[in-house]
């Protein structure tokens, strides 16, 4: 060959140009396959950010699992201010509710199914809402608008037990979803306001709604403890003094008090924990 090169080096150089030109070819469709994913894929999942990561897999499971398309399967924007943080493991995603319009996401503490985990401690979860699932499934009924101030539910994010004072950091506000007669559960809770301060009266398991009947007003000072009370309008002065509670307050309750130092009784609105305001 290398004589043949040498006795006709035009020859050897048009050879090498159609070899590459046939390599070119050949190389054009697989690099066209890859440059042209569906609209999951776009991005590059090694590249792609935690939320990206969500959103594809999310469409790919609700596809699947309800049939059609995961080009199809339309998610609706997040709370900007909730963030989806990185995942070591696939993540669990699952209908919670009847309606096929809410998505839990879970990132797995542990190993395997969800199914065989049913126990574990997400390392964080979020509660998506489906636009569309296209001809699949309807997660919007036909004709039907999606309500730009859809109607909000309260779900745990975590298993609260019984007695426990609930906040906000423990909480969820989720879109609830909507029953087949067009109507919302409205013993559902939809504010996490309403509910901070509050004590389950049973244990509640990590996503499940919270209604009316799960709580009640807690009791935040407690006869015989020192609380924190609070005097003046924090404008032009404030004092505060720790007192002793005289009698159970629930949250707004007026609550007698005593100052330790003095004996001199005194009254208060109870504000939060251990806290009154001074009368």
């Amino acid at each position: 060959m290398q004589l043949l090169c040498l006795a006709g080096v035009l020859w050897c150089q048009s050879q090498t140009a159609l070899a590459a030109a046939s390599a070119t070819q050949v190389a054009a469709p697989v690099a066209a396959q890859v440059a042209a994913p569906g609209a999951d894929t776009a991005v590059s999942l090694s590249n792609a950010t935690p939320l990206e990561k969500m959103h594809a897999q999310v469409r790919n499971w609700v596809a699947k699992t309800n049939g059609g398309s995961a080009d199809e399967v339309q998610i609706a924007p997040m709370d900007n201010r909730l963030q989806v943080l990185p995942c070591e493991r696939p993540l669990w995603v699952d209908h919670p509710f009847a309606s096929k319009e809410t998505v839990r996401v879970r990132c797995p503490s542990v190993a395997g199914a969800a199914a065989q985990n049913a126990n574990a401690v997400p390392v964080w979860q979020l509660y998506l809402r489906i636009v569309s699932a296209g001809s699949g499934v309807a997660a919007v009924r036909s004709g039907a608008a999606v309500s730009a101030n859809p109607v909000k539910m309260v779900v745990a994010k975590q298993l609260l037990q019984r007695g426990t004072v609930l906040t906000a950091e423990m909480l969820q506000e989720v879109d609830a979803p909507v029953l087949p007669n067009g109507q919302v559960d409205t013993g559902q809770l939809t504010s996490v306001k309403d509910v901070q301060m509050a004590e389950l009266v049973r244990d509640v398991p990590a996503g499940t709604p919270l209604r009316s009947n799960d709580i009640r007003r807690a009791i935040l000072v407690k006869m015989g403890q020192q609380v924190l009370m609070t005097v003046g309008n924090g404008n032009d002065f404030q004092i505060r003094v720790r007192v002793e509670a005289l009698q159970d307050g629930r949250m707004g309750d007026q609550v007698k008090l005593k100052n330790v130092e003095s004996g001199k009784s005194l009254s208060g609105l109870v504000i939060g924990p251990n806290a009154v305001k001074g009368l």
